[in-house]
């Protein structure tokens, strides 16, 4: 409702704008910087001022003027040097709330791809590949509840050098064949923990025999031209450790459409298709001498704008191989609909909501759900990847496809570290240096490694405690199922309250408070909503009918007291927070609004007594208020992709 009307409100004064000046401009709508000033600022007389050669406060006064009655605005007038302070009328704003009117969506009909996850399939998913996944998914759900068509891509590197590693232990140091190592994958022990502890295994013998990587070599080459018992293992060992990501992930409300996988980008094709494109653009072209004579290279020239950097990128090595950056460009031009070429796909799992997620295959199928041929495509990628990102870039641009080359956006984030506590919590050793620093980076080759079901076990361990503590008499199943979701929503939340570029260090303590910015807060303020209704019911009263006892006068007169107003405007705003955290990118924008709405219904559930007011219109309206209350904060909450328990 207000985003409606601050699109209604701008619209008509780039309407007037255009009748009283012949200027097309884009206006723009602030909230003032006090609510006694009102709800709505419209600075467009600043925008004017240069082009008009006028003060601004003698432009906002001809605006004021001309502008006429605009619904929904009860006054307007001019303030400071030039400003133009609105007032809603609050009859019709709550009138609107209480009908359902909603803004139409902004977004456009294009489809959306939105890639994200992408852990290699080789062992456990860890700590720092939630924060991506965390990301990426309330990204879709972002766009999706502004009304955008998104589609999500989780690629699987299934022939990369990660996966070639865990091959060659597997086969050299544990000397096992496909079928046991299809036994383990059946066994009791899960088989993705295995992996982690077999690439650890892998990655040390290398350094202590560095002739061994010739085995990475020959694994690599075999697992690429998908012959022999490598290429059988490396088949076997990924998919099952993507089926371990994908029950991962679900466990965080997180799910996928695709997986697009590179064995098909290898086996289809899709590279060589790339390949003749760069060549017949001369996009690429042939070094003859230097370090990198005999490799097909990028010009430095072609991303010098975006990175600084005037080096020749390597897409195709001296021994014939393609660079990581090559099949990223082929998978990029694929996914813009740009390649001439598809994947075909095959069923891969339907979880337990109903939803499907398809794979791709390299054998033809009759029927499937058609994927890629995107508008517009962002890549949820780690900040560190930013260069490789923007020579995927350079490539689209370099090919002719400036648009695609324009859409296609990094949506970079910083890396995730570990509080100290959280690092006793988990069982890591520190070092006395490392407990006295803020943070602690996770590193593998430091065995500071943390899999990310042992964190989300651990995190339902300590709400299990909190829960049990609180409601020692509920069944032990509801009880677990509660403590799921309060770990799940702190652990959401916790790696969503962070603007993307900030260094994140997660910790136990502070993640699963019930008071401060943390989810488990937000989802008390919804149980508790959702309580007054239900202490109502068990009164045998019922919810009155709201839109026939509430008519605009009622809630007029309801409105009229500021601090009732402001909670509702308050509780109104989550469409607003939704677009601008799309429009910035920030997921943290509807993280910090949903917090600033758990406060204001808790304002509202100290100053208002619901069950006990004695007006029959004031009561009336104060169900009104908790029951939206309620219906914003769950909305909030899904978007973030955090689910409301039963009890807290």
């Amino acid at each position: 409702m207000f985003h409606l009307l601050e699109k209604r409100i701008a619209e008509t004064f780039a309407s007037c704008i255009g009748s009283l000046y012949g200027l097309t401009v884009e206006v723009q709508t602030e909230q003032p910087k006090h609510s006694s000033f009102g709800e709505v600022a419209v600075p467009a007389a600043f925008q004017l001022a240069r082009q008009l050669k006028k003060a601004p406060k003698a432009i906002a006064a001809e605006l004021l003027s001309a502008v006429g009655p605009i619904e929904g605005v009860a006054a307007a007038e001019v303030a400071g040097n030039g400003y133009l302070n609105l007032r809603l009328d609050r009859g019709y704003y709550g009138a609107g709330l209480l009908a359902g009117e909603s803004a139409e969506s902004r977004m456009s009909a294009e489809k959306i791809i939105v890639e994200h996850t992408n852990i290699n399939p080789n062992k456990a998913a860890h700590i720092g590949h939630l924060r991506n996944a965390i990301l990426g998914d309330t990204f879709v759900r972002m766009m999706r509840a502004a009304g955008g068509t998104v589609e999500v891509q989780n690629y699987i590197d299934n022939t990369g050098v990660q996966v070639a590693d865990v091959v060659v232990a597997f086969r050299h140091l544990e000397k096992r064949t496909p079928a046991e190592v299809c036994a383990l994958v059946a066994g009791p022990a899960r088989f993705d923990y295995v992996c982690w502890d077999l690439y650890t295994k892998i990655s040390s013998y290398y350094e202590e025999h560095p002739d061994a990587t010739a085995w990475r070599q020959e694994t690599l080459h075999a697992i690429e031209a998908g012959e022999g018992v490598e290429a059988e293992l490396a088949h076997l060992i990924s998919d099952a450790i993507v089926v371990a990501h994908l029950n991962t992930m679900w466990r965080l409300n997180i799910v996928y459409d695709v997986l697009p996988r590179e064995s098909e980008i290898l086996h289809l094709k899709f590279w060589a298709a790339a390949f003749e494109l760069l060549k017949e653009r001369n996009a690429i072209y042939l070094e003859t001498e230097g370090k990198n004579k005999g490799c097909w290279v990028m010009p430095g020239s072609a991303f010098r704008e975006s990175s600084g950097d005037d080096e020749s990128k390597v897409i195709v090595r001296s021994n014939g191989t393609v660079t990581y950056v090559g099949k990223d460009i082929a998978y990029q031009l694929w996914k813009f609909g740009l390649l001439g070429k598809d994947f075909y796909y095959r069923k891969w799992h339907t979880y337990p909501n109903g939803h499907e997620v398809w794979a791709s295959t390299g054998q033809p199928r009759n029927s499937s759900p058609s994927f890629g041929h995107g508008s517009r495509v962002y890549n949820v990628i780690d900040s560190r990847q930013s260069y490789l990102q923007d020579v995927v870039v350079a490539g689209l641009r370099a090919l002719g496809y400036e648009e695609q080359a324009a859409n296609s956006i990094h949506f970079n984030y910083e890396m995730v570290a570990l509080s100290p506590g959280t690092c006793v919590e988990l069982g890591l050793e520190l070092s006395e240096e490392d407990k006295s620093r803020p943070y602690v980076e996770v590193s593998g080759r430091k065995g500071l490694g943390v899999k990310a079901d042992d964190l989300i076990d651990k995190l339902i361990e300590k709400a299990l405690e909190e829960v049990t503590s609180r409601h020692p008499e509920e069944p032990e199943d509801a009880r677990r199922r509660v403590a799921t979701q309060i770990a799940v929503g702190a652990l959401r939340y916790f790696m969503l309250k962070y603007t993307r570029n900030s260094v994140i260090a997660f910790d136990f303590a502070e993640a699963l408070s019930f008071e401060g910015e943390t989810g488990p807060y937000v989802q008390y303020a919804a149980v508790r909503a959702r309580n007054i209704l239900r202490k109502l019911e068990e009164r045998g009263e019922r919810l009155p009918d709201f839109r026939a006892e509430l008519a605009r006068e009622a809630m007029a007169r309801q409105l009229a007291e500021e601090d009732c107003w402001q909670l509702l405007l308050a509780a109104s705003k989550a469409g607003s927070a939704v677009e601008r955290a799309v429009r910035s990118g920030e997921p943290s924008h509807v993280a910090r609004y949903a917090f600033q709405l758990a406060q204001s219904f808790s304002n509202f559930y100290h100053e208002y007594p619901v069950l006990s007011e004695a007006n029959r219109e004031k009561k009336t309206f104060l169900l009104w208020m908790t029951d939206y209350f309620r219906a914003q904060l769950e909305h909030t909450l899904a978007v973030l992709g955090i689910e409301v328990p039963e009890y807290m």
